[in-house]
């Protein structure tokens, strides 16, 4: 059962042994197949973290949403914290282009059409302060 998960994606080691405890396996040997598997580098969390960030980043997801679902699948937060950094710059071309492909690049002239992006990049798990840099480019409040 553990190999048939491991072949078609990474998992956390939390995800798997709750993956084998909701298929009848018992809490022990669970956490003894999953540490094995783990010593034998057929399951690490850092490629988890590494393929869960680039596949969510790529379908326009930003660093809080990611970071949030990390917590869920049980990666340590200090593993997060060293594998996810909330403020890089990198993070602006990944908000300028979920904004290009959603609303045309188009920087919003009302305010009701500045919230409404807002929104829609909150949703998208940026910070606010990268979508105040990309709705105000020039410093302006």
């Amino acid at each position: 059962m553990a190999m048939q998960c491991l072949a078609r994606r990474e998992h956390s080691r939390r995800e798997l042994q709750d993956k084998l405890l909701k298929k009848g396996c018992g809490a022990a040997l669970a956490v003894e197949v999953v540490s094995k598997l783990e010593s034998e580098r057929l399951v690490s969390d850092d490629r988890f973290m590494e393929s869960l960030i680039r596949a969510r980043r790529n379908r326009g997801y930003g660093p809080l949403r990611i970071q949030k679902e990390l917590q869920e699948k049980g990666v340590a937060p200090e593993a997060i914290a060293n594998w996810l950094v909330v403020t890089g710059q990198e993070w602006l071309e990944d908000i300028r282009r979920v904004q290009r492909k959603k609303f045309g690049g188009k920087i919003p002239k009302s305010y009701a059409e500045r919230a409404r992006q807002a929104r829609f990049l909150q949703y998208r798990g940026f910070t606010y302060d990268q979508i105040q840099q990309l709705l105000n480019p020039r410093g302006q409040d």
